[in-house]
């Protein structure tokens, strides 16, 4: 027994390094968070003569983060987006290459390296430098240069019409936003949209082909060069404004000798001419629209929601929406309009779409450069219209302050679907609902449309009950077809219950859809008999004849008769014994007839 308290010892002497060694391991930083990673770093070569901007783009940024460069330590830093910073870097920073770390306020880090490179300034020579120098400034901006351009001819035809086809190309470091092309008028006359393009967002190194209708002047004639002159304004990302000028330079077609013996006439020698100022412009887009029914079908009557917007940079007067298309007649698009002219709006497409209540021209009045209005125009799906995505065209008619007349055209899309045509009820009258009883549904879903459907998994749910055998896959049903399910419900409680029927289809733009349909039904309270019932009774409740009472002289000679073995029971009433016998001319009931017994 002594010997156990060297034993106790020896086991804490083994067992104590044992539990030193056996540690909880520690996550890792940053567990469960958003990996952080960087790109690029813009500009990657700057001066320390002056402090710059820097812009850090990558992914897994958020608020809070902080940009630290290399050895020399945090800079201060701006949240934009998940996938930029900004960094303000000093001057007088120390010259080398330098490693860029982002650490997120989780602790999640990324770096890369080499990823900018700090130079000094030349050392100074005895050449004086000259004075009112501005510091040199890197910073980060669009720029649109123009990639290539060309016309549909080889050589341009005074007085022809051609199709002029431009490529714009980002040189800059920053997306370019906004982007809006004018074409002035010159030795060129913009055609059907009127000079204007809005083109798509450009990122750095990206480029974008675009069209422009032209028409020749007849002025080209005698002439070597045409000169089109191109003007893109665009912002960066945060909305500083830039513009390009671009003068495009096309060779004019010479006119030909005709007849036997002709000679050619001597070309005059090109002069320098003025370049005409760029003409000042609305420009009126649609920037959204929509109905107020959705979605639209054969024979539908909704309202179109237009909302217009002037984008360009001058007023648009007595402003005229021609729904369909439609176009100038007398007028001189861009010029002085003729007193005697109009507006045509009856050769538009009117197949699918026709309107109802009024006309297909609507007068919009006067709308300020940057303002909106929002239109409304009620119209009719024609009803033997077939499902599908229809282009709208619309054309908006005005003049300008001085009196120039344009006609802008815009198309959108309406989309036209074909439902079908279901009916989702009972096919016969259900049984009554008792709670926690199973009871049968008699369901079917019944084709009323005009044409064929074919359908998915046709079902029946319930919250608040159990159901068995509700769901069953249908597949094409004629015009007029039906298809059952006979499924069993099993309340749960008493009271009213909701069956939702419903069933699936695929719409003509391939796209999964449903059909859903509510039925109310009321569940009853379930049958139980209480203790004492159940035994048969009679018709009428009839209740047993009161004995009568007996007199001592009564009693005795019951005695005397039982000792005398003669019967000693209590006499029974007048008319107590009722024996139930069926009448002579009354026949007896049999099964034939009998919804109970057949």
């Amino acid at each position: 027994m002594k010997s156990y308290p060297y034993l106790l010892l020896l086991f804490l002497l083994l067992a104590v390094p044992v539990l030193a060694q056996t540690e909880t391991p520690t996550p890792p930083s940053g567990a469960g968070s958003t990996a952080v990673s960087i790109s690029q770093v813009q500009p990657n070569q700057v001066s320390n003569v002056a402090a710059v901007d820097l812009v850090v783009t990558g992914s897994g940024f958020v608020e809070g983060a902080a940009l630290i460069l290399g050895s020399y330590g945090a800079l201060s830093t701006t949240y934009v987006s998940p996938s930029m910073l900004r960094a303000l870097l000093p001057a007088d920073v120390p010259p080398g290459s330098y490693a860029i770390t982002v650490t997120n306020p989780d602790a999640v880090s990324a770096t890369l390296a080499n990823a900018l490179t700090v130079t000094a300034p030349p050392a100074a020579t005895h050449t004086p430098a000259p004075t009112n120098t501005p510091a040199p400034t890197a910073f980060v901006r669009p720029l649109l240069v123009v990639h290539s351009y060309g016309a549909s001819s080889a050589a341009i035809i005074p007085g022809e019409n051609l199709a002029f086809e431009m490529t714009l190309h980002n040189a800059g470091q920053a997306l370019a936003t906004n982007i809006v092309a004018t074409f002035a008028n010159g030795d060129f006359t913009p055609r059907e949209t009127g000079g204007v393009r809005a083109i798509d967002p450009l990122w750095p190194g990206h480029q974008h082909r675009f069209f422009q209708p032209l028409a020749a002047s007849r002025d080209l004639s005698g002439q070597s060069l045409a000169t089109l002159e191109v003007n893109v304004t665009y912002t960066d990302p945060y909305g500083t404004a830039y513009s390009e000028k671009f003068a495009l330079t096309f060779p004019v077609a010479r006119p030909q000798a005709s007849g036997p013996g002709a000679t050619a006439t001597p070309t005059p020698t090109a002069t320098p001419t003025a370049t005409p100022a760029p003409r000042l412009r609305a420009q009126l887009l649609i920037t959204d629209y929509g109905s107020d029914i959705a979605p639209l079908q054969p024979g539908s009557q909704f309202n179109l929601r237009l909302t217009v917007q002037n984008q360009g940079s001058q007023r648009a007067k007595d402003v005229t929406m021609i729904l369909g298309g439609g176009s100038l007649t007398g007028g001189n698009p861009g010029g002085t309009p003729d007193p005697g002219g109009g507006l045509s709006g009856g050769g538009g497409d009117f197949g699918n779409f026709a309107p109802v209540g009024s006309s297909n021209v609507l007068a919009m009045g006067n709308m300020a450069v940057g303002a909106s209005l929002t239109v409304e125009k009620a119209l009719i799906v024609n009803a033997s219209a077939k499902s599908g995505a229809y282009p709208v065209k619309i054309t908006f008619v005005y003049t300008d302050d001085e009196g120039h007349t344009y006609a802008d055209d815009q198309v959108i899309t309406l989309l036209v679907y074909q439902l079908p045509k279901l009916e989702l009820a009972f096919y016969a009258e259900p049984p009554p609902f008792f709670a926690g009883e199973m009871a049968p549904l008699p369901l079917q879903v019944t084709n009323i449309g005009r044409s064929m459907v074919t359908l998915g998994n046709f079902r029946v749910t319930a919250v608040g009950g159990q159901l068995i055998n509700n769901s069953i896959f249908v597949g094409s049903l004629e015009a007029g077809g039906y298809f059952p399910l006979d499924a069993l419900l099993m309340p749960q409680q008493p009271g009213p219950l909701e069956l939702i029927v419903s069933v699936d289809y695929t719409d003509d733009f391939n796209q999964s859809q449903t059909i859903s349909q509510t039925i109310a039904i009321e569940v009853m309270e379930s049958f139980m008999p209480e203790p004492g019932e159940g035994e048969w009774e009679e018709p009428g409740g009839f209740e047993p004849f009161p004995t009568p009472a007996e007199s001592l002289t009564q009693k005795l000679w019951r005695f005397i008769k039982g000792l005398l073995g003669l019967s000693s029971g209590l006499a029974t009433p007048p008319g107590g014994n009722f024996d139930f016998m069926p009448m002579p001319d009354m026949p007896m009931p049999g099964p034939v007839g009998d919804p109970y017994l057949g």
